[in-house]
């Protein structure tokens, strides 16, 4: 499961006790270890006491609402959320995700897709922990970075390098490489184009910290961000 760790705990809530056991053992199956609640009003405490790094929340669920269970979270933890419902309608989905779940599958569903998606968000969330930790935030969803606490007035170009670059700290990248995430048009430009852009990157975030040298450069190879 390359990009997740294999320690990662899954909270499935979920009423439906054959759609629970087919999703804990795929989870199983993949890696994770799983936990499974069947009733509304045991999440909240229990997330609580001992957060897990994802929720697959059913929305119909005895005892208590799973958008209301949604709600009540986001006033104090972060963990990603993945709805699980019968209900297709879009005013539904969209308070749900409003609600602020990170995604929403809709039954029936294929337990591979399940799998994939938590796969995907839970390597999103691991790169903005090793991003946040740096003391750089991104958030690709509002096309934002801040370093230290302050905002960065990137470019867009300056912003998908920065995001490549930090999202994969330690990695070191050639030229041709960040060239071919900078640009989606796949535009002719030189390898020096990415120096420029670099030096403009450098000089922003060393204006918010003049000590610090996150991108580091590798003499005829490339870049890297070591935060």
């Amino acid at each position: 499961m390359a990009g997740v760790a294999t320690t990662a705990r899954v909270l499935i809530v979920e009423d439906e006790s054959r759609l629970a056991t087919v999703l804990r053992d795929y989870l199983i199956g993949a890696g994770f270890e799983v936990q499974w609640l069947s009733d509304g009003l045991d999440v909240v405490a229990t997330v609580r006491r001992d957060p897990p790094q994802l929720i697959l929340l059913d929305l119909a669920l005895p005892g208590r609402d799973g958008l209301d269970i949604c709600r009540e979270l986001r006033g104090f933890t972060d963990v990603p959320i993945i709805m699980v419902t019968a209900r297709v309608e879009e005013i539904d989905r969209l308070l749900g995700l409003e609600l602020g779940a990170d995604d929403y599958i809709c039954k029936p569903y294929s337990p591979r897709e399940v799998v994939a998606r938590v796969r995907a968000i839970l390597r999103r969330t691991q790169r903005d922990d090793v991003a946040a930790s740096s003391g750089l935030h991104i958030d690709e969803s509002q096309h934002r970075a801040s370093y230290n606490g302050e905002a960065l007035d990137l470019t867009p170009v300056e912003f998908r390098l920065l995001k490549t670059l930090a999202t994969t700290r330690g990695r070191v990248y050639s030229r041709a490489q960040l060239l071919d995430q900078l640009y989606a048009d796949h535009r002719v430009v030189t390898d020096r184009t990415v120096d420029s852009h670099v030096k403009n990157l450098r000089r922003k975030l060393q204006a918010i910290c003049p000590e610090c040298e996150p991108i580091r450069s590798i003499y005829g190879v490339g870049y890297t961000f070591d935060g």
